[in-house]
């Protein structure tokens, strides 16, 4: 990742293309500006500059533009996206390596690891959602509000009631008084038109001549000229309509992230000095202690100090069914708690939580480009003028070269004027692309910006790792065979001598006679024995909790018990043997199982075309275990260069390789894949590692992932048809006489708003 002197502002008051390209164009020729990144859906500008540059001009730039503009605190680096670049900062290997040696199985580089969260210094205290900085009155012919409240509490709302009105007075004055009636509809065309010429005018001194306004106001103009006033001022007013629709579905697709953040309460209650006291949730400082009652949502990411509850992630995660979950785990901001008190540790201030980050990497994903996008700039940027030079051809040629008759080709060049602007054609990616990214966002799909989105479209294969990707990532006990007692009985003296352990294999055993509600009495005496097991003694019996090596030295398995533990091990899983008075009683198997969906999202990607394989670093028995569970193709005991070697062999054959893993553990494979996906529950690694994360951990949101990209892509690919087929359609039209400047106008404006429309389908869908 590469650092840079970067600004970030929220600039309030845009709702289309126009707008982002007009603020890009005249903020990069500021001095020392590098690159502008602007965001229309998330109301956010990234500027990105040398240091030298004058960031009160940058400013004064945007107001004079006629936005509001408010720096947001905190200078983020910039990040590269993996999508096209060489990943140099992703060459870390963070293995690990767990022996828990119950069994002799070896556990060898397992895909998990403990996380080192120290040194992710974030800082998301940028997240203001004000609009702050005054707005420029009258500049702006958008007359950019923002679209908080009713639409015709806006300023846009307004000026477009005003030119309504306006545009009624003068057909009523006209037919009362029919000598003055070109001069009522002048008047009311210019209720309209004078803001948007004074925009026209800002936007061609800051770089933009060929903006929207421009062409508007020059065939507004050129219409009066020709007399045809009254058909000048309904052209304003229906572009004033087209524009405030505009701005409402921009403000729909904004509200769809933003209102994430008001899952999180705005009070908590606070556990200080003995007493329990309510305050502001945006004021709790980490380490704090807060109570969350059943029912209540929790107001800070935070870890359980006390209490056991069912907690609905839905809000955050997309799980469908609520999560039980005791002291020791995580909890996020915005969850609602089930059926009892939950005291937590908070770890997160409130700038930093899951849902605050999750809502600042979505509006930096849109700020950023993606391919199509860039290709549509660039094509409009010499689409524009063309539509002028062909426009002004089509009004002059005719009457000098055949003797047309001026006004009626006047006519129909300002038509075309009109038909050309570029609005639906400019918003047709973006708009799609914002829309998935929300929806993506909203279900636990994170993809950092538009180039991913369109990358995880053309995956033809996924490699996942195994511990913590396509398994839970902790052992759980999965056999429990008894030799003459009851399976609760052995459990329950496994549980006893694994009391305070924090290894995985104890916990494993731990939370399975929690699960099953078995006595766990205390223990005397207890010792480990190293590279043995564990002894104790419980009501006059001596217990031994053995791997199956020490079990055999001490004569206490016979051949059939050890065909047992030979048949488990075969199946990837570590066996330890319970020993009371020195006599096997029972034996207890656990191993790292598939996630609950693993079967069914592998089944989806193989249905989709996609080849999937698993590589682990886990030795060669539990993989092919996990794998034949899963029905995948595998390899393992692999270093972290033999995964990065293998998804190079694999590009190499032609396939589009996504690599889907913790984020850390296989950095060189995710830097030489395609595309690197993040499985985690929304840490700071996961988040901010890969090009795109699936928060909640399921492996069929891989899948949902490549399948929400192709979606957006035939969403773009019908957008940019709509506008240039109402376009193509029109031009004809107009040239042979049938249609005129008011078609013409109901064309620009129908194939914004029906390519917005189109685009916000995508916030619709279920994943």
């Amino acid at each position: 990742m590469s650092e840079a002197a970067q600004a970030r502002y929220r600039v309030g008051g845009m709702d289309c293309a126009a707008c982002a390209t007009k603020i890009d164009t005249a903020i990069r020729r500021v001095p020392g500006v590098e690159d502008v990144s602007v965001s229309v859906t998330a109301g956010t500008m990234t500027v990105r500059h040398d240091g030298s540059s004058d960031l009160k001009a940058i400013e004064k730039k945007v107001t004079g533009l006629g936005y509001s503009v408010a720096p947001l605190a905190g200078k983020a680096p910039v990040r590269e996206s993996k999508v096209g670049h060489d990943h140099a900062g992703h060459d870390h290997d963070h293995g690990h390596d767990h022996d828990h040696d119950h069994d002799g199985h070896e556990h060898h580089g397992h895909d998990h690891d403990d996380h080192d969260h120290e040194g992710h210094d974030h800082d998301h205290s940028g997240h203001d959602h004000s609009h702050g900085a005054e707005e420029i009155e009258g500049l702006h012919g958008h007359d950019h509000g923002p679209m908080t409240g009713p639409w015709w509490q806006s300023k846009k709302g307004r000026l477009t009631i005003f030119s309504g009105l306006a545009l009624v007075a003068a057909y009523a004055l006209g037919h009362l008084v029919p000598s003055i009636a070109s001069y009522a509809f002048i008047v009311a065309m210019l209720v309209g038109l004078v803001p948007i010429a004074r925009r026209a005018v800002m936007a061609a001194l800051s770089g933009t001549p060929f903006s929207i306004e421009m062409l508007m106001t020059i065939a507004a103009v050129g219409a009066v000229i020709i007399n045809a006033g009254e058909e000048a001022a309904t052209v304003v007013f229906l572009f004033l309509v087209g524009e405030l629709l505009e701005g409402v579905a921009a403000g729909k697709a904004r509200a769809s992230i933003q209102s994430l953040t008001t899952l999180v309460p705005k009070n908590a209650l606070l556990e200080t000095g003995g007493e329990v006291k309510e305050v502001p949730a945006e004021t709790l400082a980490v380490g704090s202690v807060i109570l969350v009652r059943p029912g209540d949502r929790i107001s800070a990411d935070g870890t359980i100090v006390s209490g056991e509850s069912a907690i609905d992630e839905a809000p955050v995660t997309g799980e469908s069914t609520p999560v039980r979950k005791g002291a020791g785990e995580t909890v996020f901001a915005g969850t609602v708690n089930g059926d009892a008190a939950l005291r937590i540790r908070v770890t997160a201030a409130a700038e930093d939580n899951t849902i605050a980050r999750v809502v600042k990497l979505v509006e930096e994903a849109q700020e950023s480009k993606a391919p199509t996008e860039r290709f549509i700039d660039r094509f409009s940027r010499y689409y524009t003028p063309g539509v002028v030079v062909v426009a002004a051809l089509v009004a002059v040629l005719p009457p000098l070269l055949m003797g047309g008759a001026w006004g009626e080709w006047v006519y129909k060049g300002l038509a075309i004027l009109l038909i050309g602007c570029p609005c639906a054609l400019v918003i047709s990616t973006p708009a799609a692309i914002a829309a998935s990214l929300s929806a993506g966002a909203r279900r636990g799909l994170l993809m950092k910006g538009g180039a991913v989105l369109e990358s995880l479209g053309k995956v033809t294969a996924v490699a996942f790792d195994k511990t913590g990707t396509l398994t839970e990532g902790k052992p759980q006990v999965t056999d429990i065979i008894s030799y003459g007692r009851i399976e609760s009985e052995v459990l329950s003296r496994a549980a006893v001598l694994e009391q305070g352990s924090s290894h995985p294999l104890a916990l494993a055993i731990l939370n399975r006679a929690k699960a099953d509600r078995v006595p766990v009495p205390p223990a005397f005496e207890v010792e480990a024995l190293p590279g043995k097991g564990m002894t104790g003694k419980v009501g006059g019996e001596t217990l031994d909790l053995l791997s199956p090596p020490a079990a055999r030295e001490r004569g206490a398995l016979n051949a059939e018990q050890d065909e047992q533990v030979a048949v488990l091990n075969g199946a990837g899983k570590s066996v330890s043997v319970l020993l009371v008075n020195g006599v096997a009683v029972g034996l207890i198997a656990m191993r790292d199982e598939p996630r609950e969906d693993a079967k069914s999202g592998l089944a989806t990607l193989k249905a989709a075309g996609v080849r999937a394989i698993m590589l682990t670093g886990d030795n060669k028995r539990t993989a092919a275990a996990v794998a034949g569970d899963l029905g995948i193709d595998w390899r393992g005991e692999l270093l972290p260069q033999d995964k990065q070697r293998i998804v190079g062999e694999l590009k190499k054959e032609g396939l589009f390789v996504a690599k889907v893993g913790d984020g850390i553990n296989d950095a060189p494979a995710l830097a030489t894949a395609d595309v690197g996906i993040a499985m985690g529950g929304g840490t700071d690694v996961a988040l901010e590692t890969a090009d795109a994360a699936v928060l909640h951990g399921r492996v069929g949101d891989v899948a949902r992932m490549i399948d929400l990209s192709k979606r957006t892509m035939r969403n773009i690919f019908q957008n940019i048809t709509i506008a240039l087929g109402l376009k193509a359609v029109f031009l004809v039209t107009t040239i042979i006489g049938i249609t005129g400047l008011w078609p013409a106008i109901l064309a620009d404006t129908g194939a914004t708003v029906l390519v917005t429309m189109n685009a916000l389908r995508l916030l619709q869908i279920k994943t």
